[in-house]
């Protein structure tokens, strides 16, 4: 039989003595934390809460009239609007291109090296970010890679105009007609034509263009040549006449025009030569519009009109990344013999994925999503950085005219009114984040 034990209890007065000291140490070593948070977080927050009950100067108690601002300021209005916006469509698109990687990576060899490129955008910072879009987004296709890819697929299907500045010289026989040029006089056949023009830089005439030649006349066609009517040089060359250095406007469209109805049209030949039936005998001979349309240059990306979603798009570029990486983690711990049932079962891979793989992923999906929207709310570089100065009111944000208000427009009232508002907007988001986490736990 055990001996009973011998030990004795502390007494009541050592135990709490005990328990004193233990919560000394705690604190001790919470302190540090405890006065950080207090310097860095309380504070501002209490100073910007106070801050936004009174005027510009700091000296007058303005009351809820700054933040009456927020919901009357056009600015302000704009960029709630546009926070709307993001916090609807960047983090959706984000979580959703990462849980499309993360699902198709699993399928393949270089998965990885797919992961760590798809990832790579979130060592770069923000303020590297815009800087690169800002030039990706350039409306010039020879600067903007956007443009140079959009310019590249339109002219594909829809080749612009060689000739977008040509125009009459001295003494020529055309005259203006609805965006092109027409002859002031009609013409016959038998007769050769000359239709002189201007305007055309040489490293820009057809790759196809050939010496210009004078037209051979034919007494059932007419026949005439269009062409480069400019030789380099003071005195050169002959006004009306192809000189041996000049270029025929090959491709060039000539139509023959009657009572305004088109009869006939050709194209030039490389030279420049043209001929045409005896149809357009008495007709008047039009260039017309299409053959001086301007070139193609792409879509206005940093416009007021797709400012936004351009600057949406470089974020969804950043982050999807981030969203790939934590959505795989947890596809990671998805049991496979639940996948593998269901495909025993008779169901389709769409099947499986909506049905089994997004419901068990559902718990990292909501993080991401969370974490991207309080993200959102707070976007400031990337929007002062890529929006250009005309169309910065049109992408404006929260955060950015928080910027403007206290910075660049010395309203620190108003812009400390916007802040508390921000927190308001981020703190449901955060509330319902830890709800979640706590349930989490629980289970």
């Amino acid at each position: 039989m055990a001996a009973p034990s011998t030990t004795a209890p502390a007494p009541p007065g050592r135990r709490r003595s005990v328990t004193g000291t233990r919560r000394s140490v705690a604190v001790l070593f919470l302190l540090p934390a405890l006065v950080l948070l207090g310097a860095l977080v309380v504070y501002p927050i209490g100073y910007s809460l106070i801050r936004s009950f009174y005027n510009a100067n700091g000296d007058g108690f303005a009351g809820f009239d700054n933040y009456k601002a927020i919901f009357t300021d056009d600015g302000i209005r704009t960029a709630l609007k546009n926070n709307v916006i993001w916090v609807v469509f960047a983090p959706t698109v984000s979580t959703a291109l990462g849980l499309i990687f993360a699902v198709l990576t699993e399928r393949v060899r270089w998965g990885t090296a797919f992961k760590l490129v798809v990832f790579m955008p979130m060592a770069i910072s923000m303020l590297a970010a815009g800087i690169i879009f800002r030039l990706v987004y350039d409306q010039d296709p020879d600067k903007g890679v956007a443009n140079a890819v959009w310019v590249g697929i339109h002219d594909t299907f829809a080749q612009s105009s060689a000739f977008p500045n040509a125009h009459p010289g001295r003494e020529s026989p055309l005259e203006p007609d609805q965006g092109g040029f027409i002859t002031t006089a009609t013409v016959h056949t038998g007769q050769t034509v000359t239709l002189p023009l201007v305007g055309v830089a040489p490293d820009q005439m057809p790759d196809g263009a050939r010496k210009a030649v004078a037209a051979k006349p034919d007494p059932g066609k007419i026949t005439g040549t269009t062409w480069q009517d400019f030789t380099r040089g003071k005195g050169v060359g002959r006004l009306g006449a192809p000189d041996p250095s000049e270029l025929g406007y090959a491709g060039m469209r000539v139509e023959a025009v009657k009572n305004g109805k088109v009869v006939a049209s050709t194209k030039a030949a490389a030279d420049g030569t043209f001929t045409l039936p005896a149809a357009a005998d008495g007709a008047q001979l039009r260039l017309p519009a299409s053959n001086f349309k301007q070139p193609y240059n792409g879509v206005d990306w940093l416009g007021p009109t797709l400012v936004t979603p351009a600057i949406i798009g470089s974020y969804v570029w950043m982050w999807a990344g981030f969203a790939m990486v934590l959505i795989a983690a947890g596809l990671a711990g998805v049991p496979r013999e639940l996948l593998e049932a269901a495909r025993v079962d008779g169901a389709t891979e769409w099947q499986v994925f909506r049905k089994v793989t997004v419901p068990l992923l559902a718990p990292v999906l909501a993080v991401v999503t969370v974490t991207l929207m309080i993200n959102v709310l707070k976007v400031f570089d990337l929007v002062y950085i890529i929006a250009p100065g005309s169309s910065q009111d049109d992408a404006n944000v929260l955060a950015l005219e928080l910027y403007r208000k206290g910075f660049s427009e010395g309203q620190p009232g108003i812009a400390s009114a916007i802040a508390v508002f921000l927190l308001l907007l981020v703190i449901p988001v955060m509330w319902f984040n830890v709800r979640r986490l706590r349930r989490e736990e629980r289970r």
